[in-house]
């Protein structure tokens, strides 16, 4: 009986952690190969910069600066801190986050910081922001880089997706591609 609940324990062993896996990873590469391999992004010379799908911090002021990352968008793992809106330490965090964008966007009012812009996704990965975060950014992205504010405008339009299959989720836009395509404008 120990025999052939070994013999029994090995071939599920090589069926579940051997065949399946491959097959699977098999077929994601023949039918997805880009999803498959990460759907990573390359920038104009083929080199790549990052996945479509994992945040980058942007802290430079001539791009687009994406959601707050309390795990520094680190694919190893996801998730945030979790703090209560109450927790003083999310308080902290928060208001020097406002502190710091207004300082680097003074045309802006605290009031109108889309609220992306200062939480964490539920991940901590979220690479998207809203069209409305990406808009209150374009006055100092225009100035500076000496572009059209409404060249900026046009790109955000370009680059924002919209509700998946229509319906779920919200329009959004990837803040990696944004950028991307902000520094092949001319």
């Amino acid at each position: 009986m120990l025999l052939t609940n070994l013999r029994l324990s090995l071939v599920l062993l090589l069926i579940c952690g051997l065949a399946y896996p491959l097959a699977m990873t098999g077929i994601a590469q023949i039918a997805m190969p880009a999803k498959a391999s990460g759907s990573l992004i390359t920038d104009a010379s083929g080199k790549v910069v990052g996945s479509e799908l994992i945040g980058q911090t942007f802290s430079d002021p001539k791009y687009f600066w994406g959601r707050v990352s309390s795990i520094d968008n680190n694919g190893a793992g996801s998730g945030s801190n979790n703090y209560a809106p109450s927790n003083p330490a999310l308080i902290e965090r928060t208001q020097a986050d406002i502190a710091s964008f207004l300082k680097a966007n003074p045309a802006v009012k605290k009031e109108d910081i889309p609220a992306d812009l200062l939480t964490n996704s539920g991940s901590g990965l979220d690479p998207h922001i809203s069209p409305q975060a990406a808009l209150i950014q374009v006055e100092r992205i225009a100035s500076k880089r000496n572009l059209d504010p409404a060249k900026l405008r046009t790109l955000i339009e370009e680059q924002t997706e919209g509700r998946s299959m229509g319906v779920f989720g919200e329009p959004r836009v990837n803040v990696l591609k944004l950028n991307l395509a902000l520094d092949q404008l001319k």
